[in-house]
């Protein structure tokens, strides 16, 4: 009898083992599974298609300018000289808000450009870069980051394509976006573009029906009569 109630006794515990494996195995199943779909939801760009698509070039300025000198070597090479090689020399003057108050150099520059002033966006601790509204430095191959800062709709334009003069494909798993940057169109000291003058659309066999076959043919039957 006691051997009997050992064997019903050891039956019990590995059925009751068997449940609670099977429960723990369960259970680790659905939070490998949960966490696998999470990781979806988060990187949703991970499929073939996506990582195959083109990307969208921004054509970007090569550094800050350079001035061209006046005179030229006994060569007849002409001198290009950096903002630095005259602006590291000298402080940089906050009054100066237009071209009409200036004395010395940038005198017959052209400046219509809202309310700012030059150092609005160029930066007054080093003139080979470019400052941001809350005084920090960016640099000049980062125009689009500084005109973004008041120019939000151009830039949600530009973002969508309507703006920036795009070539290339709409579809990125077809070909490569290039776009132009700000200053490739926009003089950064006189940005508004002038007026276009809307022109006629070329002439076509689609938007010149007068040279028609048809109609040439009535013109005929026309004179015949």
């Amino acid at each position: 009898m006691p051997r009997i109630a050992n064997l019903f006794f050891v039956i019990l515990f590995c059925s009751f083992a068997s449940a609670a494996l099977a429960a723990i195995l369960q259970s680790t199943l659905r939070a490998k599974t949960h966490e696998s779909r999470t990781d979806l939801v988060q990187v949703p760009h991970t499929s073939s298609k996506t990582n195959s698509a083109h990307p969208i070039i921004v054509r970007a300025p090569s550094g800050p300018p350079l001035v061209e000198t006046a005179g030229s070597d006994p060569h007849g090479r002409v001198a290009s000289i950096a903002c630095s090689t005259c602006h590291a020399i000298r402080q940089a003057n906050l009054k100066n808000r237009s071209t009409a108050t200036l004395d010395e150099f940038h005198r017959g520059m052209s400046f219509n450009h809202g309310d700012i002033t030059c150092y609005a966006c160029h930066n007054p601790n080093d003139s080979d870069t470019l400052r941001l509204a809350d005084g920090s430095s960016v640099a000049y191959e980062s125009i689009m980051t500084l005109c973004s800062q008041c120019h939000s709709k151009q830039a949600e334009s530009f973002a969508h394509g309507a703006h920036g003069g795009m070539n290339g494909h709409w579809d990125l798993s077809r070909g490569p976006q290039m776009k132009n940057n700000c200053i490739d169109c926009h003089d950064p000291h006189v940005p508004k573009y002038p007026k276009m003058i809307v022109g006629f659309k070329p002439k076509d066999r689609f938007n010149e029906p007068s040279n028609s076959v048809h109609q040439q043919e009535g013109t005929a039957v026309h004179d015949n009569h």
